[in-house]
């Protein structure tokens, strides 16, 4: 079974950023960083952080509202609005470059294999987008959950040139149909995969949320594993 996460730092230019980590049960793998939706490092992206470690990989989430001051975790009843509180306060391009520095710090670690891997949830779908389009090296895998900044970031597409994977809601409220096929015109590659799921909203995934959809979020979820087991075996 996984452990149970660790708290650690990871260096930028502006301070140390907290994060968490969590090891495979094998002690080592390759790495995956988990970009958060925008309610932060909450008991879904924990669970979920758990899943992929039990799969076999160092997983690493980094505490992205970390320079608000404050805990960055949005619950009860008024979430949504906790949430777009704090993403609207982020700095996204200090945002990116804490990607970045979160990549690098989980790939230096000694029981991190060398491949890495990103998987983001609503606003971590298009932050792992972009940070994906500055790495260097570039991760060897994405995965986007309707990352909700990718239709202002498809300019980037040419640079991130990794197997990819995104998953979106037919009845997401905030990415509709046609802006999907816009984002899928944008990213199309031989090693882009795209799927979406009728009945499902944005934030499909996420079980403590209004508009969680099991049968969708359970497809989804098989998708993922067996793309990461293709381009980021563990």
């Amino acid at each position: 079974m996984a452990t149970t996460p660790s708290a650690v730092s990871i260096p930028t230019a502006l301070g140390e950023m907290p994060a968490r980590l969590w090891q495979s049960p094998a002690g080592r793998g390759p790495g995956i960083v988990l970009f958060q939706e925008i309610f932060g490092i909450s008991p879904y992206i924990e669970r979920r952080a758990t899943d992929l470690a039990a799969a076999g990989y160092v997983v690493l989430a980094p505490e992205f509202y970390w320079r608000l001051g404050e805990s960055g975790v949005a619950n009860g009843p008024d979430m949504l609005a906790q949430g777009l509180d704090l993403v609207q306060r982020l700095d996204w391009d200090a945002a990116v470059r804490d990607g970045l520095a979160a990549h690098a710090w989980l790939r230096a670690r000694p029981e991190v294999s060398a491949r890495i891997g990103y998987v983001g949830f609503c606003f971590g779908g298009g932050l792992a987008f972009a940070v994906a389009a500055q790495a260097d090296p570039k991760p060897d895998a994405l995965v986007s959950y309707y990352g909700s900044a990718l239709p202002n970031l498809l300019d980037l597409a040419p640079q991130v040139t990794m197997p990819s994977l995104h998953h979106f809601g037919d009845q997401d409220s905030y990415i509709d149909r046609e802006t999907v096929e816009r984002i899928r015109a944008a990213v199309a590659g031989p090693q882009v995969e795209i799927y979406t799921y009728p009945e499902a909203d944005h934030a499909f995934d996420n079980s403590d949320f209004p508009a969680y959809h099991r049968e969708a979020a359970t497809i989804a979820w098989g998708l993922t594993r067996k793309f990461l087991a293709t381009h980021l075996p563990a």
